[in-house]
């Protein structure tokens, strides 16, 4: 059986590996626009001149090789023929029994009048633009972000990194608001703006304007206020690259459109972090193995932050309070700052700062809904000693 897999993020690796484990003898090609694999989550490190190409990677450098997967990088998709089994691509085909669509997202635009791509404006999604903007900050004198979410950040940070101190605009009232409450995520601002980065919050972009070889020189927040600006990172989220996928429709099992098509990671619309790609690509792995495996999305959404050496996990609803069964637990000390929102007892929320290394058990807490008011200690003293016993498959079973 040949299978074929697009893309070679999270997804597409985890997939290929678990079709090698299961299918030692079957073929397996791989195809990405990519030319280097890389961990998206470490292209700061790049900007900032902290790791080269190589140490983006996150496989082995014999992992084709050892794994006997033939790697096409540099590889443009144009077209799946999916009655006839055969992808289109670089002038050339290749036909499969078991195809997977995992080409990620991509970086969106926001309407914002004057905005388009050109040599000054950029998403952070890629390699390519990671180099782009790195050989543009070089001499760039004034780096506007829009987004202060997680990619803004990184941005930031590797900007940082080399001397420059850019401005972060966002519309929220802190940074990483999707990822944190204020309390945690001030702590990240307040060591940002240490190092020199600024924060215009409650702004928007409403307009850019460019010279006659559309470089960006300014842009204007709110409609009223123009600023400097000679480098334009748009950090404002991601849309799915899914403009291959055959159909809308995504089964339990994850195929789209054809049983013999299948799709994972950001592709999906559905995966929101790198461990769900990761499990998305297992998951079809399995099922283009023939081996019969639901996709449960229903699990609690996942972030982890680690910035000048301070790490932080948020697992679940961690916001304010939002109905009448929520209470909210806070403890700050030594080792940092956490917070548990429960609803009627149960766990369904957790920020841990500094010190994260219980963060599987709360995961375990919230994802099996324990009420833990039936054990009589303070939530930050509980553990899985507390729990009675092991079911067959190694889960722990609860008093409840």
């Amino acid at each position: 059986m040949k299978h074929v897999i697009i893309g070679v993020g999270a997804a597409g690796i985890s997939a290929a590996e678990t079709i090698r484990k299961n299918r030692p003898s079957d073929e397996i090609v791989m195809l990405s626009k990519d030319a280097a694999v890389h961990s998206r989550c470490m292209l700061h490190k790049f900007i900032g001149g902290k790791r080269n190409v190589e140490a983006l990677s996150f496989i082995p450098s014999d992992f084709f090789e050892k794994n006997k997967i033939t790697w096409k990088p540099s590889t443009t998709v144009t077209k799946i023929d999916i009655k006839n089994k055969i992808i289109y691509y670089n002038d050339t085909n290749e036909t499969y029994d078991k195809l997977l669509i995992a080409t990620g997202a991509k970086s969106a635009f926001p309407p914002i009048k004057g905005l388009k791509a050109s040599d000054s404006v950029y998403g952070l999604r890629d390699l390519y633009d990671a180099k782009a903007i790195r050989e543009k900050a070089q001499t760039a004198k004034n780096i506007v972000i829009i987004g202060a979410g997680l990619v803004g950040l990184d941005a930031a940070y590797g900007l940082l990194e080399m001397g420059k101190k850019p401005v972060v605009v966002d519309m929220a009232n802190c940074v990483l608001s999707a990822n944190l409450d204020p309390r945690a995520a001030k702590t990240y601002q307040t060591k940002f703006e240490e190092v020199g980065c600024t924060f215009r919050f409650g702004a928007k972009v409403s307009s850019v304007q460019s010279d006659v070889n559309e470089s960006v020189m300014s842009v204007t927040l709110n409609e009223n206020e123009e600023i400097p600006c000679d480098l334009l990172i748009v950090a404002a989220g991601v849309k799915p690259e899914n403009s291959l996928l055959p159909s809308t429709e995504i089964n339990k099992f994850l195929s789209v459109g054809d049983e013999n098509v299948f799709v994972a990671g950001d592709a999906s619309a559905f995966s929101e972090s790198w461990p769900s790609a990761v499990e998305q690509g297992q998951v079809a792995g399995l099922n283009m193995c023939n081996i019969k495996t639901v996709y449960d999305k229903n699990y609690p959404q996942k972030n982890t932050v680690n910035f000048f050496g301070v790490a932080s996990l948020s697992v679940g609803k961690f916001i304010e309070i939002e109905t009448d069964g929520d209470t909210i637990d806070v403890r700050e000390d030594k080792e940092g700052y956490k917070k548990v929102v429960l609803n009627g007892g149960v766990p369904v929320g957790i920020i841990l700062q500094g010190d994260i290394s219980r963060s599987g058990f709360w995961q375990s807490l919230i994802k099996n809904k324990i009420n833990i008011t039936e054990i009589p200690k303070s939530p930050w003293k509980i553990s899985f000693a507390d729990a009675y016993g092991l079911k067959e498959n190694g889960e722990y079973e609860w008093n409840n």
